[in-house]
């Protein structure tokens, strides 16, 4: 599997991958994470324009999407709990896959883990919604610790881990 950096022509799949991952979250028990259309596309295009946006392909196809930043993630500045620690970090949102590859957290684990070393940044963040049940198995299966709850802009909780 390869993991590059998405493309304005790849919006059609995009939108695909996270179609398909909404549909198997309402189906898993977690009907409340993602509304119909989530992400917005021009959540996509600046991700994109940002260089943040990521797609992850085998076989010439996509299979998954991403966005990494290393930028301070404003929901992150409040947590009920309490982070492992407060230097910079990278943080993981929006990965989808379209259920037809298996491993893509951990491949993408693995590339995050590079970029990380590139911005000498040992630190990375993800969150997720209560309801979540896969994402929490796969975040603490790969070594994350669960630290509190966060808060996204609309007041929503969420379940906030952290790897360092």
């Amino acid at each position: 599997m390869r993991i590059r950096s998405a493309t304005i022509g790849d919006l059609p799949n995009i939108r695909k991958i996270y179609n398909a991952a909404k549909a198997y979250m309402d189906a898993s028990g977690n009907p409340n994470q993602w509304a119909i259309g989530y992400p917005p596309e021009e959540y996509l295009r600046q991700d994109i324009e940002l260089s943040r946006l990521y797609v992850c392909e085998e076989d010439d196809k996509l299979c998954g999407v991403f966005m990494l930043s290393f930028q301070e993630d404003p929901t992150y500045h409040y947590i009920d709990g309490a982070w492992l620690n407060q230097e910079p970090y990278g943080v993981i949102h929006r990965i989808a896959s379209d259920g037809t590859k298996k491993g893509i957290f951990q491949t993408v684990l693995e590339f995050c883990k590079e970029k990380m070393t590139e911005q000498g940044i040992a630190n990375l963040r993800i969150d997720t919604h209560a309801d979540n049940k896969t994402m929490q198995h796969l975040v603490e299966k790969y070594g994350f610790k669960r630290c509190g709850i966060i808060y996204l802009e609309n007041g929503a909780p969420r379940i906030a881990y952290q790897l360092k």
